[in-house]
């Protein structure tokens, strides 16, 4: 089989110096030259061929490198991937109509979880705009709720203007995607060109992230000092603004211990004492205990999201809060805080401990650090038993065993919690669709990290019904030689609409049995032409895993796990943070394990020193 390589030597000089007369489609392709782009994820058809023809000759060039994806919502979620692997704007194409249409489940992705997207789509001609011709859709109408910022091309001569409005538009202040709609004939018209440089154009209107206030990190600063059990609570916001140095040196330097959201995984060190991992409907037992307890609640670039918070009236009851936030629109939109620090993240954090002295005491944490240990000690994660069938959260510990370092996609379900609670990442090596949960995500976004990143190893974390909504994207792997380890945790379910039919509908199993029906993945693969792996017995798991660590092109693995097992703990809706199901059972503490509020009746953990339902001191 014919390997198409994924390009990294670009090294062509930029195409124009002043006015030449090109048509609308070289104009594109030179301004996207310009703005650094190496690779676009796309698939043609006919409204958007003016433009590819463009694409063709600039990848004649050497400017850049197109990958053919097997459905333009792949290309979608690749553009996605690149882009949260490096923090850059990633890019994808589509045609008008359904090709259109097709991306519009990854730009709302993208939107939800705050990533830098330029999509770029067809449109029929300028003349048949309005009269329902063949593949049209008001595109930028349809996406209008889920981009930062959209424009129809309506004269080639604003093509380079436009899309360096849209690069500022996407990567400053809160990262989001935006969309640039080409009508045909736009694509096709000549025009006399002017480049236009990076940078130059700022749309009418868009307003630059504000600087925090000096009154509102003083004062932050000297909340920080007053608190003795103090909680950094930090999402995807830190990751975006590269705040990852500044928050290891402020939590290390006060001794506060850290949480991250599903998004801010990789933000702080999970190996670091100081972590208490994830927390929120399916977070540690020891973060969601520790957020119920704390006495202050640091908030980094977190929007308080209701699968973090749980009933939202008993989310950090005892705790003042500080909101470190760049958009302001987040500011009390769910949580009020005590304090707004409103700015760029990296700028606020860098100052705030530049406001600090020069010997600066450690907070009083030492009984605090000493409680979440005896939590951590008391409440660890499952740890499976070494007999009967494999079960899922091992495959999750061997893959963090023989894969520390690697870069990590999910798609949605059971096993995206699993993944999130067992494996430790760094900053953007964690990459999941945390907003929106979008199933069939995590194969397309490996394919983007490996386009970016050709020298990492890249492991997707799939369930046996996500990887099938993007299943196609094994002939993209095939073709481009990505090396992408794709883990398929089987249990022949919908699992996590069977855990919730479990616990929360009497056992009725609606439309969640994947059994029937369920292809045989190893064979699919090699249809593919990638490597397949089928993994039934646990003496078989570490070397399976291992050897497809060790393939060097793309390998899908069927793991196949026990069927009945559920994410553990859980937080069921509308329930506290510290009212969790699934935690781990000791005999020795069944004795102290809880008490009864004496003012609501509610039964909570012994540790608790607050009634998580109705705040009463217990």
């Amino acid at each position: 089989m014919t390997v198409t390589p994924v390009r990294t030597d670009f090294t062509a000089p930029h195409s124009l110096t002043g006015t030449q007369h090109v048509s609308g489609g070289f104009a594109l392709m030179d301004a996207l030259h310009r703005h650094g782009v190496k690779h676009i994820f796309g698939y043609p058809g006919g409204a958007i061929l003016p433009i590819y023809d463009e694409l063709h000759q600039a990848e004649n060039r050497g400017w850049l490198q197109h990958i053919l994806v097997r459905h333009e919502q792949g290309a979608a979620h690749a553009a996605d991937g690149y882009a949260r692997a490096t923090g850059r704007v990633g890019v994808c194409f589509g045609t008008s109509g359904p090709g259109a249409t097709n991306l519009v489940t990854g730009i709302a992705t993208a939107q939800m979880d705050s990533v830098p997207l330029l999509v770029i789509t067809g449109q029929v001609p300028r003349s048949a705009i309005g009269t329902d011709a063949f593949q049209e859709t008001d595109i930028f109408g349809i996406t209008l709720p889920i981009v930062k910022h959209s424009w129809v091309v309506r004269d080639p001569r604003h093509m380079g203007r436009i899309v360096a409005q849209a690069f500022h538009v996407a990567t400053h202040g809160r990262p989001g995607p935006v969309l640039i709609d080409v009508p045909k004939d736009v694509g096709q018209e000549l025009f006399h060109y002017t480049p236009v440089a990076p940078g130059s154009c700022v749309p009418r209107g868009f307003t630059p992230p504000p600087r925090a206030a000096d009154g509102a990190i003083h004062k932050a600063l000297e909340m920080m000092r007053g608190s003795q059990r103090p909680l950094l609570y930090v999402g995807g916001g830190a990751i975006s603004a590269g705040a990852q140095d500044l928050l290891a040196i402020l939590a290390r330097r006060f001794r506060i211990p850290v949480t991250t959201t599903l998004m801010g995984k990789g933000a702080f060190d999970e190996n670091d004492e100081l972590s208490v991992g994830m927390l929120g409907m399916h977070g540690t037992a020891y973060a969601n205990f520790a957020v119920t307890e704390c006495d202050l609640l640091i908030a980094c670039g977190a929007r308080f999201d209701d699968r973090v918070t749980g009933k939202l009236d008993t989310f950090a009851p005892r705790a003042q809060v500080i909101h470190f936030e760049i958009d302001p629109a987040e500011v009390a939109k769910n949580r009020r805080p005590e304090l707004a620090v409103v700015g760029d993240l990296n700028n606020s954090l860098g100052r705030l401990l530049d406001c600090c002295q020069p010997n600066e005491p450690a907070l009083s944490t030492a009984a605090w650090l000493q409680r979440i240990a005896d939590w951590k000690q008391r409440y660890p994660l499952m740890t499976p038993p070494a007999s009967g069938e494999i079960y899922p959260q091992e495959v999750l510990i061997a893959v963090r065993d023989l894969a520390p370092n690697s870069f990590v996609t999910t798609d949605v379900g059971q096993h995206q919690m699993w993944a999130a609670q067992y494996l430790r990442n760094g900053p953007r090596q964690w990459i999941s669709s945390s907003g929106l949960g979008t199933m069939g995500f995590g194969m397309p976004a490996a394919m983007g990290v490996l386009t970016a990143l050709p020298d990492q190893q890249v492991v997707c974390i799939a369930g046996d019904a996500s990887i099938l909504m993007n299943i196609q994207e094994l002939g993209t792997l095939a073709q481009y030689g990505l090396p992408a380890k794709v883990i398929i945790i089987n249990n022949q379910w919908q699992g996590m609409v069977r855990q919730w039919q479990e616990s929360f509908y009497e056992e009725r199993y609606s439309a969640s049995n994947m059994n029937h029906g369920m292809p045989d993945f190893m064979a699919l693969a090699e249809a593919f032409g990638v490597k397949g792996l089928c993994i039934r017995e646990r003496e078989k798991l570490h070397p399976g895993l291992q050897a497809a660590l060790d393939h060097h092109g793309p390998v899908l693995v069927d793991v196949r796990v026990r069927r009945g097992e559920n994410c553990y703990p859980m937080v069921p809706p509308g329930k506290s943070n510290a009212q969790m199901v699934g935690l781990p059972s000791h005999p020795e503490l069944a004795v102290a394990s809880s008490r009864d509020c004496r003012k609501c009746g509610l039964t909570t953990a012994v540790d608790h020193l607050f009634c998580p339902n109705c705040g009463a001191k217990l």
